[in-house]
Parts: structure tokens; C-alpha cells; sequence
């Protein structure tokens, strides 16, 4: 495997972009992927979400197609803000050598998509949903296409996309260069590049499944009327910034609203919030005017962000892949994070599918019901439901101040629903 850049085949222009990118050394999905992808063969790359796929097909793609004209790569991400975050580095590395873009997803005003797509960008960069209503309007055709990239594959299958998936690859010519990105490889992944792609080289540079080594996963078993008292006890331990992960939408919004309570400046991201509305609540997240991101897996993938110490899985996701997903936000490239997760004991058969898919287990770690924090919240909590009062509304992104409930770091066994042994 290549420690350099200068190893990869790759052009000056592009080594000159790296630097000034400040990429030291490829990743190993970059050292592993980009070799063949720059001879034009067919990839199946394989690795844990954060490692650096994006630049493993975009430097390719630049490579391939700086100077020529027409649209003659696509790129399908399961998420608008996935896409969005394709764009970045597609500009960074291909805007300075000709190779230009088009964002086509849902959510925005497709008019204007359709006025970009004429202008033949040399990339489109979609989502299978909008890109279908275009291609059936007949705004949308990839004569010229020379190349296909596949970003997430198993989230795409898993949201299942694989009716729009197979709508697209209809219209695109058969004779293509295909890289197929994912974080796992499950069934479903492997009898889709079976059935697409050509003699593909496969990249496997983690065991499919595995999370971030850097990431220290912890489990607490609690009832589910003690997951609000938990999370504050969390955020009151350490200053990181938190993403917080639920099941849907309803519940994230209540969660939202309870950081709001506490104190806690935070924001919220779900289906129902328009574009504008996600696009705004990631910026200040990413710009650091959020503590807090309370999410449902539509930010499981396709979320950037360099200072995610914490991810807190409140609920359970619907599969197992997406644990793996959602802990690959934190501990991302070189730095190091925590993922704690919160089971109850109705959760045991999907904790078994994780640590099954992981090939380990995940550390018990004991719940502090002791401590002064988890103590307040619940004492509201039980306060809150003899006397429930007026319904609440959500009333959107918090702007107080940031704030830290007070409390010790004390830690005690308690009792309560146990899945496994734990420890501290």
C-alpha cells in the first residue's frame, strides 16, 4: 500500500491540491482505491464511514475528465446533505481544472435544476428520487457518460432506493467505468455489484461492519422513561459537541425541546424541516453555534463535521447498519470520540444484530442515577407526570445561551434492565 500521494499516479495539478488541502497521506480506502479507479477498472470499495472515500473517487474523476466537455460522470448519494457535501470537494479539486458540477436533489427548486443540467456540467452530483423525475421529464440524459459512482450503496438499498436505482442505470450507457462505495457489504450490496459491474477490483480495507477503532462505544441499559435524565447527566460530564440520534421525528423533536430546557443550544434535523431549514441547522453546527444536533438517521450519513466528540444513540436504529453509520460520525480522520448508546430491555435482539454485525461486543457501561443531574431531571420527570400541565409546541431552534446543568462525575451500579455485565 502507497504512504504517498506522489505514489497514487496521480497528476502535479492534483498533488498541488492536496497540499493545499493539507492532505498529508492517503487514507488506506484512498491508497487502495484510487490506483485502479485511475486505470479505469471498476471498484467495490469497502470502508468504515469518516475514513476518506469521497477523495478516493473525486481525484479519479477530476483526473479523468479535467479539459473535456459534456457530462460525462454521475455520482448518486442517498441524502441531500450528502450530496451537498460531495460538492465540496468536487469544487476544491475539479472547479480550478475545468471540471464543473450540478447538485441535483429534492427540496429545491427543480427549474433550476433543470436549467443547470442543460448547461452540461462535466459532474452530477443526485439523489435517485430527483434525478428520476428529471430523467422522466427528459430534462435529464447522460449520453456522454463515461463514469458512475455509487456513494453509500447500502444506504441507498436500505432506504430503499434500489426501483429508482435500477431506473437510472437503465438510461446510462452500458459500456461505463462503475465505483461502488459502502461502509458495509451486505447481501443486498454484493448481489447489486454483481449484477452492475465488471470484473470490479475490490477494496476491503476493514472488516465490513467495523466502526472507527477510535471511537470508544459504550452501552447503558436503562428504562426508557430514564433516557432524558441520562442524556443531560452525559452532556453536564464534558464539553464535547454532541450529535443525538432518535428513531423519528416526533421524538427528536422532544428531545430538542428538552435540551432547549436545560439549557442546552441546539438544533434539530428531520424529514419534516424544510431544506432551507436543514441546510441552516447544519451550518450552525458546523460553525460551532450548536452544542447539540438532535437528528433521526437522515444524518447518519453525509454528515461532516471535524469536532463531533459525542454521538448518543437515545433510540435504537431501525437496522444495524445504521449503528455503524451513525458512530462513524464521531472519530472521524485523525481525531477520537465517544458513542454511547441507551438500550432498554426491549432492545436486546437488535444489540445482538450490532455486536453480530461488529463481530464484538460493546462495553456495558453503568448508568449514574446518583448523580445530582440525573437526579434533577428525573425528579422532573416524575414531577411531570402527576401533573402533566398544557401541552407543549416546538418552537424551533433555541437561541439561549449555552448552558451546563451542574453535577459531580459520581458513577453508581443502580438497578434497572441489564443486557450483559457491565463495567466502568
Amino acid at each position: 500500500m502507497s504512504d504517498t500521494f506522489e505514489q497514487l499516479g496521480l497528476s502535479p495539478e492534483s498533488l498541488e491540491a492536496l497540499r493545499r488541502a493539507r492532505f498529508e497521506r492517503p487514507t488506506p480506502i484512498q491508497a487502495r482505491a484510487i490506483p485502479p479507479a485511475l486505470a479505469g477498472k471498476d471498484v467495490i470499495g469497502c470502508a468504515a464511514t469518516g475514513t476518506g472515500k469521497t477523495a478516493a473517487y473525486v481525484l479519479p474523476l477530476v483526473e479523468r475528465f479535467a479539459g473535456r466537455k459534456g457530462t460525462l460522470g454521475l455520482v448518486l448519494a442517498p441524502t441531500r446533505e450528502l450530496v451537498q457535501q460531495i460538492a465540496g470537494p468536487v469544487e476544491f479539486f475539479g472547479g480550478p481544472r475545468g471540471v464543473s458540477h450540478a447538485v441535483v436533489i429534492g427540496g429545491e427548486d427543480m427549474a433550476a435544476q433543470a436549467e443547470a443540467l442543460k448547461r452540461r456540467p462535466t459532474l452530477v452530483l443526485a439523489t435517485p428520487g430527483r434525478l428520476v423525475d428529471l430523467l422522466e421529464s427528459r430534462v435529464a440524459s447522460f449520453p456522454q457518460l463515461e463514469a458512475l459512482v455509487l456513494d453509500e450503496a447500502d444506504r441507498m438499498l436500505d432506504m430503499g432506493f434500489q426501483p429508482q436505482l435500477e431506473a437510472i442505470l437503465a438510461t446510462l450507457p452500458r459500456r461505463r467505468q462503475t465505483l461502488l462505495f459502502s461502509a458495509t457489504l451486505g447481501p443486498d450490496v454484493s448481489r447489486f455489484a454483481r449484477e452492475e459491474l465488471h470484473r470490479p477490483v475490490r477494496v476491503e480495507v476493514t472488516r465490513s461492519g467495523t466502526p472507527a477503532e477510535r471511537a470508544e462505544q459504550r452501552l447503558y441499559v436503562v428504562k426508557p422513561e430514564e433516557k432524558s435524565a441520562l442524556l443531560l447527566t452525559l452532556l453536564a460530564r464534558d464539553e464535547a459537541t454532541a450529535l443525538v440520534f432518535t428513531r423519528t421525528k416526533e421524538r427528536a423533536d422532544k428531545v430538542h425541546r428538552a435540551l432547549e430546557r436545560a439549557g442546552y443550544r441546539s438544533g434539530v434535523l428531520h424529514a419534516d424541516r424544510t431544506q432551507n431549514e436543514r441546510n441552516q441547522t447544519m451550518k450552525a453546527f458546523r460553525e460551532g453555534k450548536y452544542r447539540c444536533l438532535v437528528a433521526t438517521d437522515i444524518a447518519a450519513r453525509g454528515l461532516d463535521v471535524e469536532d463531533v466528540g459525542h454521538v448518543i444513540n437515545y433510540d435504537l436504529p431501525h437496522v444495524p447498519e445504521d449503528y455503524v453509520h451513525r458512530i462513524g460520525r464521531t472519530a472521524r480522520a485523525s481525531a477520537s470520540g465517544v458513542a454511547s448508546t441507551f438500550a432498554t430491555a426491549k432492545d436486546r435482539q437488535m444489540v445482538e444484530q450490532i455486536e453480530k454485525l461488529m463481530r464484538g461486543g460493546i462495553p456495558r457501561v453503568t448508568v449514574p442515577r446518583e448523580d445530582p443531574v440525573f437526579q434533577a431531571e428525573w425528579e422532573r420527570h416524575q414531577a411531570a407526570q402527576r401533573d402533566p400541565g398544557p401541552p407543549q409546541k416546538d418552537h424551533g431552534v433555541s437561541k439561549k445561551a449555552p448552558g451546563q446543568a451542574p453535577g459531580r462525575h459520581a458513577r453508581t451500579h443502580g438497578k434497572g434492565p441489564r443486557l450483559g455485565k457491565t463495567k466502568e
